[in-house]
């Protein structure tokens, strides 16, 4: 603060001393009084300190707002970059297969695959129930009777091959009732109406060469997701033609609906879709074909390289954020260098690399960032030792995947040690946000002193304007005397 008063004490004088000699050049001897140069001069020498002073403080302000902002940009945008990284799924271990012909497997977000292993068999795949019309109708606009259909879902047997209903159970769901009337009396309307009816089962209509229509009708996949089409109504002995159930003659079935079977780690397991979330943590299973009796191996692989670029590019990107926080809070020249929230983000900036990073390390494992061969310099930036990293990764991989793992709960992790920092750091109760609000008020204050100085001068300018003002009148009126006596004396001379 010692440097802003030296110069705001130089600039004062220097303003008083400019309105000095202005003052003596409007009293220049014989040339007349420039009265509103001199009220200009003296008002201006009145208030050059306070002025100057004012302006100085709100000077320091704006470059403290401006590095608040600088600051909390930079904290952020670590944290939003490292969050993305991390939630991106690049540096997590990715699920491996030893048949992709038979299952696929991909990593959930968050999840945590280091060891994982697994034998899988997929004994059957999941299916849908599908049926379609065996007769072609000719004109798909064309009516096609009217009366009442009833559809139900449930549980379903099979004849041998799959083309025909032999027995079926309702399940819980209430049946659906669908009417075709005069407003949808067409394969068109039929198909809309089932539809609509939004019970699980949709409706298409397939053309073949000569444009002749069937209706085809498709459930969802898994075993309990049969369903039966039963025309209740039928007013025109028409609409039985379309019925999907046991007895059916008019359709025939090209796909039922059964459960995937397979067996995990030895155990039989039945899922009613191909697509499986729920079975390993973490792990979203696609099952391709089915091989009864094929067992499938699924395991891990650690993303090696990429953890270790993802370090490289957490040490880079630190030492950007520590250099500009440092240049902002240097004790000598930073303009936050009084900041109490700068200075705090500072000082859990240099804690980083010490912080245990996760718990339940295996004995000897490796749990802050300065055990992988992240070192702090004198300045505070990061040097990174590849080769104590490398050692690291190959020693103990789960234990640098799990430094950058994703923590839904916040609470782990290199990211979530990050993104608590930079909420601190930007908190508008006692962090920088806070700072920003302080700053912004003081802003306002002086602007407020200013307006008042302001009127003050206005003021002042008035009340001299109005005294010279007289002042030179009656200097005007002194001279005009003394022309005037000094013609007359020299009248009187002459005669």
């Amino acid at each position: 603060m010692a440097t802003v008063t030296s110069t705001t004490t130089a600039s004062a004088s220097t303003v008083v001393s400019s309105a000095s000699q202005e003052i003596l050049k409007s009293l220049g001897t014989g040339s007349g009084v420039d009265t509103t140069s001199l009220v200009a001069s003296l008002v201006k020498a009145q208030f050059a300190a306070k002025t100057a002073a004012l302006t100085a403080r709100n000077d320091t302000l704006s470059s403290q707002i401006s590095s608040v902002s600088t600051i909390k940009s930079a904290i952020t945008g670590f944290s939003n970059a490292l969050d993305s990284l991390v939630k991106g799924g690049s540096i997590a271990s990715q699920p491996t297969t030893s048949n992709a012909g038979i299952l696929t497997a991909t990593a959930l977000s968050g999840s945590k695959l280091s060891g994982l292993s697994k034998t899988i068999a997929v004994n059957q795949l999941a299916g849908a129930q599908s049926a379609t019309t065996q007769v072609a109708i000719a004109d798909r606009t064309a009516a096609i009777g009217t009366g009442e259909f009833t559809l139900t879902t449930g549980t379903a047997t099979y004849s041998a091959d799959g083309t025909a209903m032999t027995g079926f159970a309702a399940g819980s769901s209430p049946a659906v009732k669908i009417t075709i009337d005069s407003t949808n009396n067409s394969l068109d309307g039929l198909m809309k109406a089932i539809n609509l009816a939004n019970a699980g089962v949709s409706a298409s209509i397939v053309t073949d060469a000569d444009g002749s229509a069937y209706l085809s009708l498709k459930g969802t996949s898994g075993a309990a997701q049969a369903f039966t089409l039963a025309a209740t109504t039928d007013t025109d002995g028409t609409l039985s033609r379309f019925n999907v159930g046991t007895g059916a003659t008019g359709t025939k079935l090209s796909g039922v609906a059964q459960n995937a079977k397979l067996t995990v780690d030895g155990v039989p397991i039945q899922r009613s879709s191909n697509t499986i979330s729920d079975l390993i943590d973490g792990v979203k299973l696609s099952l391709n074909s089915a091989s009864p009796g094929t067992v499938v191996t699924l395991g891990s692989q650690t993303p090696t390289a990429a953890l270790q670029q993802a370090v490289s590019d957490v040490v880079a990107t630190y030492n950007e954020v520590m250099t500009a926080i440092a240049k902002e809070t240097d004790p000598i020249n930073g303009v936050l260098r009084s900041d109490p929230a700068a200075k705090a983000l500072l000082q859990s900036m240099k804690g980083l690399t010490t912080k245990a990073l996760y718990t339940g390390a295996a004995a000897g494992a490796p749990t802050t960032l300065s055990e992988i061969g992240v070192a702090t310099n004198r300045d505070g930036t990061l040097k990174l030792d590849t080769t104590r990293l490398g050692q690291a990764l190959t020693q103990f991989p789960s234990a640098v995947e799990s430094m950058f793992a994703y923590s839904s709960l916040g609470i782990s992790g290199l990211s979530a040690a990050i993104t608590a920092i930079s909420t601190n750091a930007v908190s508008p109760s006692f962090g920088l946000g806070a700072s920003n609000t302080r700053y912004v008020a003081q802003q306002s204050d002086i602007a407020s002193a200013q307006a008042k100085l302001d009127d003050a001068s206005a003021v002042m300018s008035t009340r001299l304007t109005k005294q010279f003002a007289g002042s030179s009148a009656r200097v005007t009126a002194y001279k005009a005397t003394q022309t005037m006596l000094t013609n007359q004396i020299a009248q009187w001379n002459k005669n």
